[in-house]
């Protein structure tokens, strides 16, 4: 099937930034890269980038550093095998070639699917932060416990749960403070196909004090989320990379372009002015506000105390434990904390139905 393949080509020389944003914006999961002359090179898709920048912690640079240089194709001759080709194998997308090795098509399995959705997350148990009062989302706070203000029709709370259950989660902690009995309430008069466990916390105790509360010794790794963030990526590789590598913990971070309003100097001795950069942007590793955590160090946060998970990480880090991060683009990333990230939430669901 032929398709508009702009979106899908770039050149090597293009930064890992701007490749996580262009395969975001084609929502294919793959560039397929060409030189200068538009000749074809190979391939880049959204797992060659995950990897490495988890390997290297490098974002600064191009992708010409990990370009997949015998990705598969088929030249035009072999178009009429090229569903077949892609069923055997088992990719999402395939360039087609000409004698001169230039692409003149790309051909896609719009049925592709992965891996799926499994039960992956079924002896997970997940812990949702849900104690705060919103105060960034007054005045709807002040009404409603910021968990249960509505994305659409469905409160945030409950989509989170719902994200975590298409992997088999069924296990669910929610620590609650702020207005605790209408999301109580709320619950109890749901229908839910998962346990939800409610923590009281009496008294503010941060995004990991009130984890301590929870009457259960855990002996399987713990998801802890905000209440406030939906994450949009594939949970069972987050698990497995987080098994895989041996972290204690891992911290699901988003890529993100920080734009300066400024003109920017690079200065040397003397306060010479080497160059300038007009209002640039720069590319950044962000805490999303999910973790996941090894349980013998649930043992570390104090009890009765006010303690947030970023403490917890840093004393994880000062104790040479291995705290790791997956990383995921910016479009996987929905933040309700404040209005504007809030609106962009819904617009992001509602495109997306």
């Amino acid at each position: 099937m032929k398709k508009n393949i702009a979106n899908c080509l770039s050149t090597e020389n293009i930064t890992v930034v701007d490749a996580m944003k262009k395969i975001q914006d084609n929502a294919r999961g793959v560039l397929y890269i060409v030189d200068e002359n538009g000749k074809f090179l190979g391939s880049v898709t959204d797992g060659d980038i995950r990897r490495w920048v988890i390997q290297t912690g490098n974002i600064t640079g191009t992708v010409s550093m990990f370009l997949n240089r015998n990705a598969k194709c088929i030249m035009e001759s072999q178009r009429d095998i090229a569903d077949n080709v892609l069923n055997t194998l088992g990719v999402r997308s395939l360039p087609i070639i000409d004698d001169n090795g230039f692409i003149k098509d790309i051909v896609f399995d719009e049925f592709y699917s992965s891996a799926g959705l499994n039960d992956c997350l079924k002896d997970v148990p997940i812990i949702i932060m849900a104690g705060g009062k919103g105060t960034r989302l007054y005045p709807y706070t002040k009404i409603l416990p910021k968990p249960l203000i509505p994305i659409g029709e469905v409160p945030i709370i409950e989509r989170i749960m719902n994200q975590f259950h298409k992997y088999g989660a069924c296990d669910f902690y929610l620590v609650l403070n702020y207005k605790r009995e209408m999301i109580k309430s709320y619950f109890m008069d749901q229908k839910l196909p998962y346990q939800v466990e409610f923590v009281n916390e009496e008294e503010p105790l941060g995004t990991a004090g009130g984890i301590r509360l929870i009457d259960r010794v855990f002996t399987s790794p713990v998801i802890v989320t905000n209440c406030d963030i939906l994450i949009e990526a594939d949970y069972e590789d987050i698990i497995s990379c987080h098994k895989q590598l041996n972290n204690d913990m891992t911290i699901v971070s988003s890529l993100k372009n920080i734009s300066i309003p400024y003109g920017v100097l690079e200065t040397g001795e003397n306060g010479k002015v080497l160059s300038m950069r007009e209002k640039p942007s720069i590319p950044t590793m962000v805490n999303t506000g999910m973790y996941i955590i090894n349980p013998k160090f649930i043992d570390w946060i104090p009890e009765k105390e006010v303690f947030h998970m970023t403490q917890l990480a840093q004393k994880l880090i000062d104790s040479q434990k291995k705290v790791g991060m997956y990383p995921i683009d910016d479009n996987s990333f929905l933040d309700m904390g404040e209005f504007e990230e809030m609106k962009r939430m819904e617009k992001r669901l509602s495109d997306s139905r």
